[in-house]
Formats: structure tokens, C-alpha cells, sequence
């Protein structure tokens, strides 16, 4: 039940960060955005650590820094796969994904909060 109001929020969660950098970013509908919160998921489970393992001497030289730009190159990577998704440019995605990885940490508090 707890992943079914993650996925929910989460695509929520998408439209309203879409919304908020709307000419930049763009979703053209929710069905759009459940497609974005999967493959974004699948990118960060098989990608992400491929991408950390090969760029991990930058990233020790940058402090951990250069996470935010894998994943900038992330969100890149999931407008490039999916029609309904546009991002216009590094700046927007790496902007996006701090974004939408802060309200992706605060639905993790609220939904994963024990009882």
C-alpha cells in the first residue's frame, strides 16, 4: 500500500516541479509523469551507480559535488527516452532534479514514517 501512495505522490510530485519551471520543463500529462517517476527509478537503480563508479575520483576531487551533476545527466538521459518529457537544457535538469529530489526525501518521511 505504501509503494502505491509513493508512486502517487511522486508523480504528483513531478507535475508540480514541472508546473513550477514550466517553460523549461515540461510533462505533457500525468500519464506522462507516471512514466517519468518508473524510468527515472530504473535510471537510478542501473545507471546512477555505474555512472558514480566510473566518476569516482571526480566526485572525491569535488567533495561529492559532482553527484548533483550525474544527476542532472539522469534527468537528461530520461527526457532523451520518453516523448511526453522535455527539459530544456543542463541548467533545467540539474534544477530539477534538486527539486524533485527534495520532495522525493520529504514523501519518504511521510510515507515510510513508522507507527
Amino acid at each position: 500500500m505504501r509503494f502505491i501512495i509513493k508512486f502517487i505522490l511522486n508523480i504528483i510530485g513531478i507535475l508540480g516541479v514541472s508546473y513550477f519551471l514550466h517553460p523549461n520543463i515540461e510533462i505533457k500529462d500525468a500519464g506522462s509523469a507516471a512514466i517519468v517517476v518508473i524510468v527515472l527509478a530504473i535510471l537510478n537503480l542501473i545507471v546512477r551507480p555505474i555512472l558514480v563508479l566510473l566518476t569516482i575520483p571526480v566526485t572525491i576531487f569535488t567533495l561529492g559535488l559532482f553527484l548533483l551533476v550525474i544527476n542532472a545527466v539522469i534527468v537528461l538521459l530520461a527526457d532523451y527516452l520518453i516523448d511526453g518529457f522535455q527539459v530544456n537544457g543542463f541548467l533545467w535538469a540539474l534544477i530539477f532534479s534538486l527539486l524533485f529530489s527534495a520532495i522525493h526525501y520529504v514523501i519518504d518521511l511521510i510515507v515510510s514514517k513508522k507507527d
